[in-house]
């Protein structure tokens, strides 16, 4: 197990270089100037050029395209991810402040998609065809078909604007009041994932209860909870451990529109600042944490199989 969570931590590596690489082009390439923001409006004619052309040297954004990336990598194999053009603040500094809101919002959310997607699976699955299975099939395919942007539109105006019952925007601190400020997003947020975990939970249970040592079980006369416990729902459970861990780094990526929309003060807001700016430092220091908390949580969930099934060898 030791050698192989080795290589996937080489590929991870590998992804997380690749992760960089596409970001840093891609902005570097798209249009606008970040230096344009920066001038005053009054800086025109030769006075507006000369800035120009200073901030251009001082963020070394007059380099070639080539030195730029080389220069970054070197910062980066330092630990170091720059400062902000616009704030002049470190983005490592800005980004640890930010991160605990949005892994708050994250397990709020997984735990919003795991609470409702997983039970009604596998009620979905124990009564196949049956009312209960259509109603929960329907409403996964409902929450699984909303975008995100409106579902949060919807809920601020039903849960905070009309009934007054919580706060429609903003971030609370780490007391049961604060929480308030969680469900709305964490719902908003929770929603989608819910629903693909519904799917997919009521489809393994179905397969593993066709399994023949699932009727082996049932022969021996052992209790339906503890067939459906012990013999189904852990079997059933590895496809969907690994949805939820790429539904967790998804909900990482996935917050920006969320957090924008409940002035949630996270990552994806300060990515969406950076955006809005051309903030090279800023995206790129964003797109990165994320890419590494995506990378980590599959390398858990690897190493979490050979809990759910002893069977599971690494080679």
């Amino acid at each position: 197990m030791t050698a192989y969570l080795i290589r996937r931590a080489g590929v991870a590596l590998a992804v997380i270089i690749g992760v960089v690489t596409v970001v840093f082009l891609t902005l570097r390439l798209a249009p606008g100037d970040p230096v344009e923001m920066l001038i005053p409006a009054d800086a025109t004619g030769d006075a507006g050029k000369a800035l120009a052309q200073q901030l251009r040297v001082q963020y070394g954004l007059d380099q070639p395209l080539y030195v730029q990336y080389a220069r970054y990598l070197r910062r980066l194999a330092a630990f170091d991810l720059g400062s902000s053009i616009r704030t002049q603040r470190h983005v490592a500094t800005d980004l640890l402040e930010r991160y605990p809101a949005t892994f708050e919002l994250a397990v709020g959310s997984l735990t919003v998609a795991v609470v409702i997607g997983i039970p009604a699976g596998i009620a979905s699955a124990l009564r196949p065809n049956s009312a209960i299975d259509g109603t929960c099939m329907t409403a996964a395919l409902i929450g699984v078909s909303l975008p995100s942007f409106w579902t949060g539109l919807a809920l601020m105006l039903l849960f905070a604007l009309t009934l007054g019952w919580l706060p429609a925007s903003g971030g609370g601190e780490w007391t049961w009041r604060g929480l308030r400020y969680l469900i709305l997003p964490a719902v908003t947020l929770g929603i989608e994932p819910a629903g693909i975990l519904a799917r997919l939970m009521r489809s393994s249970m179905l397969d593993v209860l066709r399994e023949d040592y699932v009727r082996t079980a049932r022969a021996k006369g052992l209790s339906a909870s503890l067939v459906m416990y012990r013999h189904a729902f852990r079997n059933a459970l590895i496809p969907v451990v690994t949805v939820i861990g790429l539904q967790f780094g998804g909900l990482l990526s996935g917050a920006v529109i969320v957090e924008t929309v409940f002035a949630w003060p996270g990552i994806g807001r300060y990515i969406v600042f950076g955006i809005t700016g051309k903030d090279f430092p800023v995206v790129q220091g964003g797109v990165l944490l994320i890419a590494m908390t995506f990378v980590l949580i599959n390398l858990v969930i690897d190493a979490a199989y050979a809990f759910l099934d002893p069977r599971i060898t690494y080679v």
